[in-house]
């Protein structure tokens, strides 16, 4: 079959990577793609948002499955919009609609679906801007660090940690009456903090049944040793060391049980991944947060760790037939290290020539933020290159993956050299 991947990062190109790897892969398309899904599939130049542009080059190509990748288009109703349309019905959309995206388009809708559902998670409460005043009381009954989530999608970037109380009443208001996320912020959710080691569980599920994909643990500030502004993630391990057979039967029966029978009990049509965020505090698991896709630089390495035909796997999700399939996971770690525009993530260069990609070895380059120029292989975004490897355990994966990374070049190129630093 035809299969179209949607979106252009780190993430879409690790899919395409798995993806024609299938023999029910007949042709592969990615949109808007980057300058790695080039190599291996066809790119068309089109918006994720773009629902009936994508409509068109659907059925242009006789395409019969669409992979969303990023949440916007998910959040936005893509899964409605095929589901709606009469000449897109027989195309399977893997995505949830646009009321299982909520469990990641609102941060307090996601956190109402865990309390009627009795999942763990941090006690919180939520605000508008008429309610501002209650907030800061409220705030005023917690102790620090305080913890600010903006409701609304705002790029990883709309949560904010803080230590002083003054400076969290001062952030709550410019969330809710000077709009500092924009749309996110009209509501805020504020929420107690856990103090424990964060975690990611992957979980496909075709609304009924559920395969949990590998663990991972990614790492998202910009410096070394955890420190600086928050990132899109600056690199990743999969599995997770610390996640035994005790704690991940905990995680089952706590959260991703209680999470897929609270989508059925709300007849919640849901034909996707679940990432579920999670802290784990003294042996014990909470849930931070739901996305409701693949997250970005962990699925460079769980996707490489799943040696099951993975269109086999998706087809089996929309035709709710997961319980039919088998998930095989490989046995070998993974780690993946990502590498950045000097600046990043704030203001940051595009156009830089990347060199030495044909000198790697042993690694898989997924290409993050790339693009093609005259020939050249250039710098587009924050997130440029994530070198994944495959070793017997995270520690030598990394260092392989370390070794590659200095075959590499461009200007103002950055990556942290302490990716897993918390787990030794």
């Amino acid at each position: 079959m035809n299969i179209l991947i949607l979106g252009s990062g780190g993430r879409e190109h690790s899919f395409a990577h798995k993806i024609i790897q299938s023999s029910h892969c007949d042709q592969l398309f990615v949109a808007p793609g980057n300058a790695g899904t080039a190599l291996i599939a066809t790119n068309i130049s089109l918006s994720v948002n773009d629902f009936e542009a994508i409509k068109k080059c659907v059925l242009n190509n006789n395409i019969k499955m669409v992979l969303v990748g990023p949440e916007d288009p998910l959040v936005k109703g893509i899964a409605n919009y095929f589901a709606e349309s009469e000449s897109l019905q027989d195309v399977m959309l893997i995505g949830p609609s646009k009321q299982g995206a909520l469990l990641e388009g609102s941060k307090g809708r996601a956190k109402e679906f865990m309390t009627d559902h009795n999942i763990p998670t941090a006690n919180y409460q939520s605000f508008t801007k008429e309610s501002l005043e209650n907030g800061k009381k409220f705030l005023e009954t917690l102790k620090p660090p305080y913890v600010l989530k903006a409701d609304g999608l705002a790029a990883g970037k709309g949560v904010l940690i803080l230590n002083n109380l003054e400076e969290a009443k001062q952030e709550l208001e410019n969330m809710l009456t000077h709009s500092k996320f924009g749309v996110a912020s009209e509501k805020v959710v504020i929420e107690e903090f856990l103090d424990g080691i964060e975690l990611s569980v992957f979980v496909l599920t075709d609304g009924i049944h559920y395969k949990i994909l590998p663990t991972a643990k990614d790492y998202k500030r910009i410096g070394e040793g955890d420190t600086g502004l928050n990132t899109g993630g600056m690199g990743a391990i999969s599995p997770v060391p610390f996640v035994d057979k005790r704690l991940m039967q905990k995680i089952e029966n706590t959260i991703v049980k209680p999470s897929i029978l609270g989508l059925n009990k709300e007849q919640i049509d849901y034909k996707g991944f679940l990432f579920i965020g999670l802290i784990n505090v003294n042996n014990e698991p909470f849930v931070i947060e739901y996305n409701v896709r693949m997250g970005d630089p962990e699925t460079e390495v769980v996707l490489p760790r799943i040696k099951s035909d993975l269109v086999e796997l998706l087809e089996a999700t929309f035709l709710q037939r997961l319980d039919q399939v088998e998930l095989k996971i490989d046995d070998r770690a993974a780690a993946t290290v990502m590498v950045v525009s000097g600046g990043y993530p704030e203001d940051y260069e595009k156009g830089n020539e990347i060199t030495g990609i044909s000198d790697v070895k042993e690694s898989i380059i997924f290409h993050a933020g790339t693009t093609q120029k005259k020939g050249k292989i250039v710098t587009n975004g924050g997130r440029v290159l994530a070198i994944t490897t495959l070793d017997l355990n995270y520690k030598e994966a990394l260092k392989k993956s370390y070794q590659n990374i200095k075959k590499l070049h461009f200007n103002t190129m950055y990556y942290r050299r302490d990716i897993g630093f918390d787990l030794s």
